[in-house]
C-alpha cells in the first residue's frame, strides 16, 4: 500500500464521507477479463440497459488496458449498517449514499492537478433515474456518468486487500468501493 504524498487527498475523501481511502499504483490492481461473464449473467439487471455497463461500456480487454495505462488509483470505500443480512432496504440506502459520495469524491479530485483522470464506481451508473440506454438514446450526462469497477475487470476483493482495506467490514454491514485513476 502506498500513501506517501497522498495523505492530504485521502483525508479530504474521508472528510467527504468515505470510511477509508488509499492510493496505490495501478500495477497493484488485479484485473481479469472473466469478470465480464458475471456481468453477462445480468444478476444486477443492468447488462445492456446502462451505458456505463457491459456490453456498452466497452470491450473488456480494452478497458483493462485503459485502467492499467494510469499510474495511480485512489481507492475509497463506504460502509453501511444493516438491521440484518436480509436488509435489502438498508443495502439500497447504502448504495444511494455511496453514489452521492462518488460525486463528492469527483468534485474533490477535479480540484487536483492531475494530467488525466478516470472515475470508477460501484455497480452501474445511477446518475439518471432511467438510463437513456433503455430507450436507445445517447447518454444524457456523458461528462458525469461513472462506469463501474467491475466493467473494467477489477477484482474488487483483491483491490481492497491491495489498498489495505477490508472487503467485508463485519456482520450487518455492506461495503461499496469507488476509485479515481490518475496521472500526475
Amino acid at each position: 500500500m502506498e500513501n506517501t504524498g497522498f495523505s492530504p487527498l485521502c483525508e479530504k475523501i474521508i472528510e467527504k464521507g468515505a470510511f477509508k481511502a488509499a492510493v496505490i499504483k495501478t500495477d497493484d490492481v488485479e484485473t481479469d477479463a472473466s469478470f465480464r461473464t458475471l456481468c453477462e449473467q445480468n444478476v444486477c439487471g443492468s447488462y445492456g440497459r446502462n451505458w456505463m455497463c457491459p456490453p456498452d461500456a466497452g470491450e473488456i480487454n480494452e478497458l483493462i488496458g485503459v485502467l492499467h495505462s494510469y499510474e495511480y488509483i485512489l481507492v475509497y470505500q463506504s460502509v453501511g449498517t444493516l438491521e440484518d443480512s436480509f436488509d435489502i432496504e438498508g443495502m439500497a440506502e447504502a448504495a444511494i449514499n455511496h453514489h452521492k459520495l462518488m460525486y463528492e469524491v469527483k468534485k474533490t479530485a477535479d480540484c487536483e492537478k492531475f494530467r488525466r483522470v478516470l472515475y470508477l464506481g460501484a455497480g452501474g451508473c445511477r446518475l439518471c433515474e432511467k438510463c437513456a440506454r433503455i430507450t436507445n438514446e445517447p447518454c444524457r450526462n456523458p461528462e458525469r456518468a461513472i462506469p463501474s469497477l467491475e466493467a473494467y475487470g477489477v477484482n474488487v476483493s483483491q483491490l481492497a486487500k491491495a489498498a489495505g482495506m477490508k472487503y467485508i467490514n463485519g456482520q450487518n454491514t455492506v461495503t461499496y468501493f469507488g476509485a479515481v485513476l490518475f496521472d500526475l
